[in-house]
This record gives structure tokens, sequence and C-alpha cells, in this order.
């Protein structure tokens, strides 16, 4: 067994040393505390493995994403998103009599508690859809008791998997004060939740197959990102044995954060503040380069990956089609492309690996098919959705998973004496 030494006050400690099945290495630190009265810092957590976890893989050195062993370049291509629901919820890929129940009981179970649909009504009307995302999706708890417990969690997957596609589109509908859309169910999983954003009661609405594709991709390519903001959080709160609907939550809002869902958000305002000033790019390309502008290239760079983000190569060829197909004239579309050509040709931007990432791409895809800014973030947590639930799901199904209680570095004033109300 390998180990590593840490001399402390002249005496080395030894710990543990943990090897990943992909050659990622750590060292244990469990008992850090105790043996020396020590404890890491480690600001961010950008150092830090706070579970093992046999879900996602990422290389952000070589661009690599793999969800459960499979390039994400390959479930791009042949999967769709129940599809990938399943695998990374449960570890496989579904044969076909699986795959056709598991359709079945996402199409089954995708109609919310009536008395859910009247709680929409109790939202001001200019609500932002996260927030009610969030909090219907906190009720469900209340709304369907019966998937609350250890032994029903498979059915309480089921229920979020199957109703997040309708309480989003009723989100939707509700911030713009319209009527909202039952699911049908010979639709599939994304047409009928375009169906639901888009459509009228009163005409029938036919799904573009490359609107449908599009969606369905930006769907697998959000599905999971390993351990950041609001994954760490879903684990955090499943770790005091909260309910999945009370945990997936947390995570919706904090994925609800600017510097974490928000950011396609941020390209767009970003794509119209240059056209408010007049469209010059070169502009704002220059200014990105000035440390002292204050100013930030929204959707360029990514925390993890320093090669090119994978999911944006695949988004640039569904961006592509996706436009083509509508044959949209946009301003800000236009801004875009003139962003992205300049910062792939610019020594400054390929220097430092700001390539265009998937928020970039995204963001642009989602204008193009109509979906307003302030839902970007409720598209992102649909798809995320199922990455989230994998992950509740194996630290439940593991034994001896401690409540989450990271430590601090007091930096307060020390003990002081009471001063009564009179002499202060």
């Amino acid at each position: 067994m390998s180990t590593v030494k840490l001399l402390i006050d002249g005496k080395d400690h030894e710990f543990r040393v943990i090897e990943g099945s992909e050659g990622e290495k750590g060292f244990d630190i469990a008992s850090l505390r105790a043996a020396t009265g020590y404890i890491t810092l480690d600001p961010g957590y950008g150092n830090t493995g706070a579970c093992k976890s046999a879900i996602t893989f990422i290389d952000g050195d070589k661009g690599i994403l793999r969800y459960r062993g499979y390039p994400i370049e390959e479930l791009a291509e042949s999967a769709r998103f129940p599809e990938v629901c399943h695998l990374l919820v449960y570890d496989h890929l579904p044969n076909r009599d699986e795959l056709m129940e598991w359709r079945r009981q996402l199409t089954l179970n995708s109609y919310v508690h009536e008395a859910m649909v009247n709680v929409f009504d109790s939202f001001p009307p200019h609500a932002h859809p996260m927030a009610i995302l969030s909090a219907m999706v906190s009720s469900m708890s209340a709304f369907y008791p019966e998937a609350n417990t250890p032994e029903t969690l498979d059915m309480a997957i089921m229920y979020l998997l199957a109703k997040a596609k309708t309480i989003a589109a009723y989100s939707y509908r509700k911030s713009r004060g319209e009527p909202t859309m039952y699911p049908l169910s010979d639709l599939s999983y994304v047409a009928n939740f375009l169906r639901m954003m888009f459509g009228h009661p009163a005409e029938p609405y036919e799904v573009s197959p490359v609107i449908e594709r599009a969606m369905g991709l930006l769907l697998i390519l959000h599905a999971d990102h390993e351990q950041n903001c609001s994954t760490s959080t879903v684990r955090m709160v499943g770790s005091s044995q909260a309910n999945l609907f009370a945990a997936i939550s947390a995570g919706i809002c904090a994925l609800w954060g600017p510097l974490h869902g928000g950011a396609n958000q941020a390209v767009i305002e970003m794509l119209e503040r240059i056209e408010a000033d007049g469209g010059d790019y070169k502009k704002y390309i220059k200014m990105a380069k000035d440390k002292d502008s204050g100013f930030r290239l929204m959707g360029f760079g990514h925390r993890v990956y320093k090669n090119f983000d994978p999911r944006a190569r695949i988004l640039k060829k569904a961006c592509d089609e996706v436009l083509g197909e509508l044959g949209i004239t946009d301003p800000l579309l236009d801004i875009a492309k003139h962003l992205e050509e300049a910062a792939l040709k610019d020594d400054f931007f390929i220097e430092r690996k700001l390539y265009p990432n998937v928020d970039f791409y995204s963001g642009i895809i989602y204008r193009a098919i109509g979906i307003p800014t302030n839902m970007f973030t409720v598209m992102f947590a649909l798809g995320r959705l199922p990455g989230w639930i994998a992950h509740f799901r194996e630290m439940r199904m593991e034994r001896g998973e401690r409540i989450h209680r990271p430590r601090q570095i007091y930096t307060g004033a020390t003990q002081r004496k009471w001063v009564p109300l009179d002499e202060r």
C-alpha cells in the first residue's frame, strides 16, 4: 500500500494513497485532525476530494468527459436523453425492453398533482422561473409523501425525472401569464417539453426534428459534470438524510448563481451589451485583453478544462444546424460568431486556452429556439437533474456515509469581556 508522509512539529504522520480507476491519486486525510490536531485549508475545495464516485470522469487537461465510462462524444451522437438518465442513475445502458418500460414510466408519471397546478397560481405574475422550479420540487415531498422513504427511492427518482419537465414548462408559462399545457402520451420526452413550452391549447404543435435533437443534445451535455457546486450541494444536503426532493431543490438554488448555471445567461447579456454599443466586437476583444478594463469575455475558458471543452465542440456543430434550420437573422448571433472567430485566431486567447465553452454555444441555441434568457438556468437544471439524482443515489447506496461537516480556520476576535449597555 502506498503512503505519504507529513512532517508536523518534527513528527512523521503517514496517510494512505487512494488511486482511482483512471489513475487519479489523492491521500486519505480522514484521520488528520485526530492524529495531528491540524486541518487542511482549501478555499473553494479546489484540491479536496469530498467523496469517491463512479459516475463521471473528467480530465480537464486532455478535454475528456465520460459518463459511466462512455465518452460524451459517443453519447451525444447515438443516445437519447432518457437513455442517458438511466445510464447515470443505474450504471448501465437499458436494453430494448428496459428502455421501452423506462420511457413508458417517464410518460405516465409526467402529470403533476392537480393541487400542485393550483400552487402555480400563488406565485407573483413575474416570478423568476428558477424560484418557481425550486419551490415546486421541494413541495413534491408534501404532495408525494409515499416517495419520501429510503425504500421508495426509485419511485421518487421516476417522479422527479418525469415531472421536472412539466414543472419547468409550467414555470415558464406562469411567468408569461399563459395557460398550462398538459403532456401528451404519444410524444417523446423532449418533444413533450417543447410542446408544453411553446404549444397552444387550440392549435397542433409541430416539433422540428432539428430543434428536438438540439434540445436533447443540450440536456445530455449538461447531465452531469462531477463534483461541481450544485452537485456538491445535493450531496451535502442528502448527507443529512434529507429526502431526494429537498436535496434536489437545494441543488437548483445553487445552480441559480451567475457563476454556475447562470453563465450562459451572462453570455447573452454580454452580447446585448455589445449590440447596444454599436456591435463593435473588436472593441470588446481589446477590452478583454486589458486587465484594467474590468471587462470579462463571458463563455470563454473553463475552470476544469485547460483544453477545449469537449461539449463545446459538439454544440458548435448543433448551433450551426439550428441556425440553418430556422434561417434566423439575429445581430446577437452575428456578434457571437465574430467573437468566436476572433478569439480562436488571437494568440492572447490561444496561449491562455480561453476557448469557447459549453455556455457560449448553449446560450446561442436557446435564444435561437425561442427560450427566454430567464429560462436558461431552468434548462440547465432540467439537464443536470439525472446527474444530481445519480450522486444522491450513489451516496445513499454507500454504507457508513457521514454527514458532511467541513471545518474552518477561525480568524475572528479572541475572547472578549461582556460590556454592559450603559458602558458602551
